[in-house]
């Protein structure tokens, strides 16, 4: 059961590392792919600091706890794509919904799941009351 949960916490965390160097490495072609387009040179500057801040900090975070089977660091990715699916949920009761919507926010909601399982099964670090 770890072993399967190790590789699925992998398995996403790869996943989002590799998206983390696409939005570093060509940001306006990764943005296009989640409909995202900058309308200024900030704008390129905020898809390419701030969506590569979020997928590497994610990634890299699912990566380390699977690696460690280390508890504490998923709840990292956990709280980032928790924040992320909430976001979405907002614009999908406030704005409505598109075609394709549902993918990014099930791939999210199943990492959230399986990063908290992970966080529950894997060691956590105690404190030493100092």
């Amino acid at each position: 059961m770890q072993l399967i949960l190790r590789i699925l916490i992998a398995a996403g965390g790869a996943l989002f590392t590799f998206m983390a160097a696409d939005f570093l490495i060509q940001p306006e072609q990764a943005a296009s792919g989640l409909d995202i387009a900058p309308t200024s040179l900030t704008g390129l500057g905020a898809i390419r600091g701030d969506m590569t801040a979020f997928f590497a900090i994610t990634g890299l975070s699912m990566l380390y706890g699977a690696w460690k089977k280390h508890g504490d660091i998923l709840l990292i990715p956990a709280f980032m794509l928790g924040v992320a699916l909430l976001g979405r949920l907002i614009t999908m009761a406030v704005n409505g919904s598109e075609a394709g919507g549902l993918i990014p926010m099930t791939v999210e909601g199943i990492f959230v799941i399986v990063s908290l399982i992970g966080s529950r099964l894997f060691a956590h670090d105690v404190a030493d009351g100092d």
